[in-house]
């Protein structure tokens, strides 16, 4: 996962059937090819061996005629194959019919009646198959909308963007969705470089939207604002107004909140971080052979500053350049398996570093932590989950 921002993998468990973002590899949707075998399309064998299997049974046991069951050779090419095959295979069992039932006198037993049956199943077979190639093709243009919105909200981290090396992974829960209330940003600037990392409260395209607000005032606000806890109140801020937009239009989730993590790595300090914990879970710390939880005074999900007494304030954590911080969303912390039992992912990161010191490296720890939370939770998230590490670059 080095030096990319994402990537898809779909298919298998149910866990696999969701999007997964790990560190700029965009998943193209090719055209749809069901059966491939060493990259060329084997589609049309199925359709072709029942319609050989229908004659040969047909012309050797005389007991029954089946030649009518070539009507089965275009449907069965209509659900595999594209139009033109389909086709084929309509005029092919249409031929085959006719010189059937000349040479084994079947004639007089199917008449006009198979005749028109064969004619009619291979055109409305034809018919069939462009209306699935349009859904298709539909489908596919939707899915390029969505990566298009993916791109906007998550978008592509280059590899060492703002002199820190990071590897990020999104699985969303919902399995058609490619983008959800999850996010998370590296934004460097003059007064060095910002991470953040965030859950908006709630699912759909409302979570989304708020995730969206939110990173756009994060990217401008992170490089042009000084001190961390002015990014801060820049999203405070932008989490009322969000909110104030979504009341006055009447939406049911105008008391949308997020809990996020809001990291500062300041120009001339290699030997710390800043911290903002807004009602999120702390970051952890790893190094080779131990991990610890740093000590930092964390405050509300933002938009809900105004309940206490006021923005969580900026913590100053010590970070080694052999440190890596670990920023994970609920999706892992609250992680379960069927019996109920919450993923002990803390526990098993430090049994893994300790025997594993080259395990805090962005890329084998998302990796690390992504296997044990599918492998706990036995592929069956209820929530989205964002895996998110990074550290200063080596030079």
């Amino acid at each position: 996962m080095r030096g990319r921002d994402r990537v898809r993998f779909r298919g298998g468990p149910r866990s696999l059937g969701r999007v997964v973002r790990a560190a700029g590899q965009e998943t193209t949707f090719p055209r749809e090819k069901p059966l491939t075998l060493r990259g060329h399309s084997v589609a049309w064998v199925p359709p072709l061996v029942l319609l050989v299997g229908i004659v040969v049974i047909d012309l050797t046991t005389g007991v029954f005629g089946i030649v009518a069951w070539t009507v089965l050779v275009p449907g069965i090419a209509a659900a595999l194959s594209g139009l033109r095959t389909t086709a084929v295979f309509a005029v092919l069992s249409l031929v085959v019919y006719i010189l059937v039932t000349s040479v084994w006198w079947h004639w007089n037993e199917t008449e006009v009646a198979g005749f028109v049956l064969v004619l009619v199943g291979g055109l409305l077979a034809t018919v069939a198959c462009a209306v699935r190639l349009r859904g298709v093709r539909r489908m596919l243009h939707m899915r390029d909308i969505a990566d298009t919105t993916g791109r906007v909200v998550l978008r592509p981290l280059p590899p060492g963007w703002g002199g820190l090396e990071h590897s990020a992974v999104y699985l969303s829960a919902d399995v058609e969705a490619r983008v959800g209330g999850d996010f998370y940003d590296i934004q460097p600037g003059p007064h060095g470089t910002r991470v953040l990392l965030g859950d908006v409260q709630g699912k759909g395209l409302g979570a989304v939207e708020a995730a969206a607000a939110l990173l756009g005032t994060f990217r401008e606000a992170a490089y042009h604002d000084q001190g961390l806890g002015e990014v801060a109140g820049r999203l405070e801020k932008r989490m009322l107004r969000h909110r104030a937009h979504t009341a006055a239009l009447g939406r049911a989730d105008g008391d949308r909140f997020a809990t996020a993590l809001l990291l500062g790595f300041p120009v001339g300090d290699a030997g710390a971080v800043e911290v903002v914990v807004f009602g999120h879970d702390p970051p952890l710390v790893l190094r080779p052979g131990a991990v610890r939880t740093p000590v930092v005074v964390g405050g509300l999900p933002l938009g809900y500053a105004a309940l206490g007494s006021g923005l969580p304030p900026v913590c100053r954590v010590e970070l080694a350049p052999d440190e890596t911080l670990l920023l994970v969303t609920d999706g892992v912390t609250e992680a379960r398996d069927p019996a109920g039992e919450f993923y002990p992912y803390v526990d098993e990161l430090t049994r893994a570093v300790e025997s594993d010191p080259h395990l805090q490296g962005p890329d084998r720890l998302v990796a690390f932590v992504l296997d044990g939370v599918l492998r706990h939770t036995e592929g069956r998230l209820t929530d989205d989950t964002t895996i998110f590490a990074v550290r200063r670059r080596r030079r």
